[in-house]
């Protein structure tokens, strides 16, 4: 080999390389549901700081007890460059000659989100914050589900059951394990340091909330109904139902392509000390003629319950269902709720 031919190989060698290192972007990492503010120590320390402390440590609905929504870290602009570029979700604000805002997808690593908001006055910069701040929750809340599910993926249970039971495909982490199984209904649960957390699927008829002008008394009495079938306390007529002293949440939403129904709010058990957060999906599933329900809850007495709601519904959020119609089965649950 020439010395031309060298050369020729190593420059090609050298732009291969980094074109691979350009489609291989260096890992976010940090702790689910984090935030960097990127932002000087006078403006954090003013209006613009309480702005964003209000918009994005405002308290998570549906939990019992206040947790922020977000886990704020601060630190000056000239600390931007460095170890905080890895951050996943990035705010930069700063004073500027003109207003601005505009996200970056995966600058310096993936997944990222860095947000920049500027303007010449702390009043414009408040009225940005105001202006974006739903639009930024958005975007990190859904980045931190697929963070979640991609830390999920990495060791599933057998995807058989899920086809064979409801006809779906979900992403449930082997870490939980099936507590119970009856037809048209499954429990599955994780022990953790604190408690444990559930996720349940059931099916009834699409008759039972489609019909139903109330919505949200249907969804309620739905869960109460299977609280008192299957899930229960160590002591007689400790059934769980919906805590009847917070009025749940409630919104319409889309999920696999279908419309769906998600119901967040309180869990206890009757006459017992036992209650934490859930988190109900109940959606429309005309291809198989019902409505299935997924259902995460918590019981964490001693610890927040932020991140292990969020895992819940990333779970929740991997469903896949099938378009060939289920076998039509009577079962207990479908039975009592055509009564």
């Amino acid at each position: 080999m020439n010395k031309i031919h060298f050369i020729l190989l190593f420059v090609s060698i050298f732009f291969m390389s980094c074109k691979q290192e350009d489609l291989n972007p260096e890992k976010t990492n940090g702790k689910i549901n984090n935030i960097s503010v990127i932002i000087d120590d006078l403006l954090w320390n003013g209006e613009i700081g309480d702005s964003i402390r209000n918009k994005f440590a405002s308290p998570v609905i549906g939990l019992p007890q206040e947790e922020p929504l977000y886990t704020i870290n601060q630190y000056p602009v000239k600390l931007m460059e460095g170890y905080m570029t890895d951050s996943r979700n990035i705010i930069v604000i700063k004073k500027d000659t003109k207003e601005n805002f505009k996200i970056e997808k995966n600058k310096i690593a993936s997944p990222q989100n860095v947000f920049y908001i500027s303007g010449k006055a702390a009043d414009d910069i408040l009225c940005l914050i105001q202006k974006n701040a739903a639009e930024i929750i958005k975007t990190i809340h859904q980045t931190e589900i697929e963070e979640c599910q991609r830390i999920n993926k990495k060791s599933l249970l057998s995807s058989k059951f899920f086809k064979d039971s409801f006809n779906i495909k979900i992403e449930m982490p082997s870490s939980y394990e099936l507590m119970l199984q009856k037809e048209n209904f499954a429990w599955f649960k994780k022990e953790i340091i604190s408690g444990n957390t559930s996720l349940l699927i059931y099916q009834v008829p699409i008759n039972n909330i489609e019909n139903k002008k109330n919505k949200v008394s249907s969804i309620i009495q739905m869960r109460d109904s299977i609280g008192s079938l299957y899930i229960h306390g160590k002591e007689l007529n400790t059934d769980m139902i919906t805590e009847e002293a917070y009025a749940p949440y409630f919104s319409n939403i889309v999920l696999d392509y279908k419309k769906a129904y998600e119901t967040k709010g309180t869990w206890e058990l009757k006459d017992d000390f036992m209650s934490g957060p859930f988190i109900n999906y109940a959606i429309v599933d005309k291809d198989n003629d019902r409505i299935l329900v997924l259902e995460g809850f918590c019981y964490s007495p001693s610890k927040e319950k932020r991140d292990l709601m969020l895992e819940l519904e990333a779970i929740i959020k991997s469903i896949k269902i099938n378009k060939k119609p289920i076998p039509k089965e009577t079962s207990k649950i479908m039975a009592m709720f055509t009564k």
